[in-house]
């Protein structure tokens, strides 16, 4: 993309973000993985020794950090859009247990902490995912106005709210519906 506007003068902007969380999001991920699995009594797995590290960004900062590279944005620039929330796995797995214990306490295992299991790593696995958001902050004055605390919350409390939608996906349902919206005939 930045080669065409280099040579062609298309008018691009690139975005790159850290990893986002928030509602919807595929349970296979880790933290839908780790509600659900909770929420069930299931094991939570952690890779290694869960000191993998990684930036978090609630989807809603990210929505609005790429609006803000839209409108502000200067041509053939790129932006990191970043949730200045960096976290290991296992804090990020506390974090979660530990809300959970507060929002559903009528739950079968209390406290939730107790199911966290430690699984082998994946070969190659980054210790560390982190993005620089500078840029961003200091080019456009933006800045995302979640802190993980109060994402984190919220998407758990998502995902308490919406346990049909997690039903629906993780028994493929949704394959169906693509299968019959989207057939190539």
């Amino acid at each position: 993309m930045r080669a065409y506007h280099h040579t062609y003068g298309l008018p691009t902007l690139t975005t790159n973000c850290s990893n986002n969380y928030g509602p919807y999001q595929f349970p296979e991920k880790l933290i839908p993985l780790i509600i659900h699995n909770a929420l069930s009594g299931k094991p939570l797995p952690i890779y290694g020794d869960g000191s993998n590290i990684r930036d978090w960004l609630y989807v809603t900062d990210h929505c609005l950090g790429i609006m803000t590279v839209l409108e502000k944005g200067r041509m053939g620039e790129t932006y990191n859009i970043g949730g200045n929330n960096e976290k290991t796995n296992l804090e990020v797995v506390k974090t979660i247990c530990r809300i959970l214990d507060e929002l559903h306490p009528d739950s079968p295992v209390m406290p939730h902490e107790k199911l966290i299991t430690f699984v082998k790593d994946r070969p190659g696995h980054d210790a560390r995912y982190a993005i620089n958001a500078h840029k961003i902050s200091q080019e456009l004055k933006w800045h995302p106005r979640e802190s993980f605390e109060t994402g984190i919350r919220k998407t758990v409390a998502w995902y308490l709210n919406n346990q049909s939608w997690v039903e629906q996906v993780i028994s493929g349902e949704y394959r169906n519906w693509l299968q019959k919206n989207y057939a190539v005939r």
